[in-house]
């Protein structure tokens, strides 16, 4: 997918990836809650502006973290520190290290 462009989800995908339902998703499309496009007689979601939709509702950000993506977010972190990240190495910028080395 080329920089820049926004991520689009149907409403399934929505409702798949947050824990709630179809309905819900609907419902806030009929509000005017959300973004999208129809591609082809699809509702295609703006994915920013769902997940922020999805985190200014109380009940909405619980079934994410209980019935959604956040549910596994524990599971993908790393546990082990010899793969993780070294934070002095994310510190370092090597594009401004080469510049500085050739002026």
């Amino acid at each position: 997918m080329p920089a820049g462009q926004p991520i689009r989800v149907t409403i399934s995908q929505a409702a798949n990836l947050f824990g709630i339902s179809e309905k819900t998703i609907r419902r806030a499309i009929k509000n005017q809650e959300l973004l999208y496009i129809v591609v082809r007689g699809v509702y295609k979601i703006n994915f920013e502006g769902l997940l922020k939709w999805s985190q200014n509702r109380t009940t909405t950000k619980k079934k994410l973290e209980k019935n959604g993506l956040g549910q596994y977010v524990d599971k993908w972190k790393i546990k082990n520190k010899l793969y993780s990240p070294n934070p002095n190495n994310l510190k370092k910028n090597p594009l401004k290290e080469d510049m500085e080395k050739t002026v």
